[in-house]
């Protein structure tokens, strides 16, 4: 989706002048209050370490099925204050980053990961409704849209496949009048609507919604509690330090993602990845007429380089992604959450999309790390005599798949084969990135070659070929 010439760039960066650099969902007035740091010690039977989708899914998970175990859940900020708070708030179905990824790694098992996604889905949009979460849940579904003819063939050719293979049911093929009577842009060519397979929502508000049903169940929950260390602690105990205090349990579960793990091996499997989105204000009656847009879908682009972008409950329009940006060494850092050149980029991008909105202003601008792996969806594992479990690697796709993933980390931490367990996709990890400066520089590459595909047609070249082969990636 290239943006127009080069003379419309200052009513662009115009529309971002009173754009704030901070997370449009965190400042919504319902954000609570946190709850108390940890001081001194603390014995449960479970210790989540994690305040994002991961801990706080894991956590419930955990207290619905056995009422009586004692759960404690640390947080080093505030619940939902980062992924969590910050992304797009598309909550799929899909386990395994999109289906096209999850069958070319999993072949075999590829029906049983979409059966067992869609469950996973369905148990979400329960929960919402049995805890009273108001997180603006719509399970709208989701389109897949071509910007370039090569790109609508190649959606319609996915398409065939995946009706031959069975795995199409819910999905809609739009050509290019199909999708723009869907929503109103010169730059679509056609689309894949898979209209049960994606719900919308306000992150944060999920978030902190998940918190206080962990707090009604009984979870002690501690904010501003990062956890510094972890070790053994007795016979068949851990010990997990914080600044004020300590916490021995039987049992932990990692829901840490792109923070650094307290399991050191595990951290060579990931990579933090930056990604960014604007809000628009809220459209008027007459902009939301020009768009059209009335099932309310969340849209991504086909491209390598891809946006996404959806409806809020106001009107306003998120627009994000794009640039995925990787910084050298892996660091996570708060200075990375602003670049207003990406800003820049977005919203030139925006408009080439959107014409018909000229004038728009952007109310906010803000960028996170995402925790992305080389295959591009979860792995799990266990660490010290299976006391302690994790999951990372969610490559964007957490906002659904994490609360699977608690799942996971409970059946591996209870000892029990299950079909989650015995998944080909839980038993054995991607491929961990190499050391520096060797990942910035394939990372680099890349993204090089995903851009030069971008731009000639979808062709990928021998580099991206050889990754493809190695079962390598980078996305986020």
């Amino acid at each position: 989706m290239a943006p127009r010439a080069m003379s419309s760039a200052h009513h662009w960066t115009k529309a971002l002048s009173e754009a704030r650099p901070v997370p449009y969902w965190l400042e919504d007035p319902g954000r609570p209050r946190p709850e108390p740091a940890l001081t001194g010690a603390e014995t449960c039977d479970l210790l989540v370490v994690g305040g994002g989708y991961s801990g706080l899914w894991t956590a419930l998970v955990a207290k619905e099925r056995d009422p009586g175990r004692d759960v404690v859940l640390i947080e080093g900020r505030e619940a939902g204050w980062a992924a969590s708070g910050r992304n797009g708030g598309f909550c799929a179905a899909s386990l395994t980053h999109g289906l096209a990824n999850g069958l070319s790694r999993w072949p075999d098992e590829i029906h049983t990961l979409q059966r067992l996604g869609e469950r996973n889905l369905d148990e979400i949009e329960r929960a919402v409704a049995r805890y009273g979460i108001d997180c603006d849940f719509e399970r709208t579904g989701e389109i897949d849209v071509a910007t370039e003819p090569y790109q609508a063939r190649e959606l319609r050719d996915w398409y065939e496949e995946t009706e031959r293979r069975g795995l199409a049911d819910g999905v809609e093929f739009l050509d290019a009048d199909a999708v723009r009577a869907q929503v109103a842009s010169p730059t679509f060519e056609a689309g894949l609507w898979d209209r049960r397979g994606v719900a919308m929502l306000h992150p944060a508000k999920l978030a902190w919604g998940l918190k206080q049903a962990c707090l009604r169940l009984g979870v002690r929950l501690y904010e501003h509690t990062p956890a510094l260390t972890l070790e053994p602690y007795g016979a068949a105990g851990m010990a997990v330090r914080t600044p004020y205090g300590r916490v021995r349990a039987r049992q932990v579960a990692l829901g840490t993602n792109v923070f650094p793990s307290l399991v050191r091996r595990v951290r060579a499997y990931t990579v933090p990845v930056y990604d960014y989105a604007l809000m628009t204000e809220p459209l008027t009656p007459e902009q939301l007429t020009s768009v059209g847009w009335e099932n309310r879908q969340g849209l991504g682009d086909s491209a390598n380089q891809f946006h996404y972008f959806r409806l809020s409950a106001d009107h306003r329009i998120l627009w994000g992604g794009y640039d995925a940006i990787y910084p050298y060494g892996g660091r996570v850092r708060a200075e990375y959450d602003d670049r207003p050149e990406t800003y820049a980029k977005l919203a030139g991008h925006f408009f080439t999309c959107f014409p018909q909105l000229e004038g728009v202003r952007f109310t906010h601008a803000w960028g996170g790390a995402i925790d992305t792996c080389s295959r591009f969806s979860a792995f799990f594992g266990t660490a010290h005599q299976g006391r302690v479990a994790y999951a990372a690697g969610y490559t964007g796709l957490g906002v659904g798949a994490t609360r699977f993933g608690a799942e996971v980390m409970l059946d591996l931490l209870a000892g029990e084969r299950t079909e989650r367990t015995e998944l080909e996709m839980v038993r054995r990890k991607p491929l961990p990135f190499p050391p520096e400066p060797f990942a910035w520089t394939g990372i680099a590459l890349t993204k090089w070659s995903l851009a030069r595909a971008d731009a000639h047609g979808g062709r990928r070249n021998l580099w991206l070929r050889a990754m493809d082969r190695l079962g390598l990636g980078f996305d986020s």
